[in-house]
C-alpha cells in the first residue's frame, strides 16, 4: 500500500505516447490509394460474387457454443487430473459425478436432436409441422 504510483502513470502515459505515434506515422507515412478497387474484398485473385452478408444456420452457431462449453468443462477434469493424487477418492467421487452430469447434459442434447445436421432432422421437423397443420 505504501508503493508509489508514479511508476505506473509514466508507463500509463508511454503506452498512450506509443499508439497515438504510432498511428500517426502510420497516417502520415502510409500509401494513398484512389483506385476503386481498394475497397473491395479480395477473394484469391478472383472477382468477388454476391454479397458479403450471408445468413448462417443457427446450427453453426449451436454447434460453437456446445464445443465452447464442453470445451471449458474439459479443462475442469484436466486440473482435476494434475491433482488426483492430492485429492483421493473424494476428487475421484466428484469428478464421476462431474462426468455424469456432462454424459447427461450430451445424453439431453442428443436426444432433442441438437447434434443432428443432416437431412433427418429437417424432415423430422417438416413432419412435426405436417401433422400439426393437417389435425
Amino acid at each position: 500500500m505504501d508503493a508509489p504510483l508514479w511508476p505506473l502513470a509514466v508507463y500509463f502515459i508511454a503506452v498512450v505516447f506509443l499508439v497515438v505515434a504510432i498511428l500517426a506515422a502510420s497516417h502520415f507515412l502510409g500509401q494513398r490509394h484512389k483506385d476503386p478497387t481498394t475497397g473491395e474484398a479480395y477473394e484469391s485473385g478472383f472477382p468477388p460474387t454476391g454479397s458479403a452478408r450471408l445468413r448462417f444456420s443457427i446450427d453453426f452457431y449451436l454447434v460453437a457454443m456446445l464445443f465452447v462449453i464442453f470445451d471449458v468443462e474439459s479443462i475442469f477434469i484436466f486440473a482435476w487430473a494434475i491433482a488426483w493424487r492430492q485429492l483421493g477418492w473424494a476428487g475421484y467421487i466428484e469428478v464421476l459425478i462431474f462426468i455424469g452430469i456432462l454424459l447427461a447434459a450430451l445424453a439431453y442434447l442428443w436426444r432433442v436432436g441438437a447434434l443432428d445436421w443432416g437431412t433427418v432432422r429437417y424432415q423430422k421437423v417438416r413432419r412435426k409441422k405436417e401433422r400439426h397443420s393437417v389435425s
